[in-house]
């Protein structure tokens, strides 16, 4: 099983929070958001599929209730 590999987020908010993703941090690494591929949301938060400058492509979710970030690569 693969280990859970925790992302911080930092985004743009406007009119409200979390409008669009702009870096991801992982273990003191900035992954910057090259393009905003897909937006969606679901009952209880927004979902966004990301690719960063380096080419790896992301999932990410960010739970509104909990204020909190899910983050998967794909």
């Amino acid at each position: 099983m693969d280990e859970e590999v925790s992302f911080q987020v930092e985004c743009h908010s406007g009119f409200e929070y979390a409008e669009r993703p702009v870096t991801l941090i992982q273990g003191g690494q900035r992954l910057e958001v090259e393009v905003v591929e897909d937006r969606w949301r679901i009952p209880g938060g927004k979902c966004f599929r990301v690719k960063v400058k380096d080419g790896r492509r992301f999932e990410l979710f960010y739970g509104e209730l909990y204020d909190e970030w899910r983050v998967n690569e794909l």
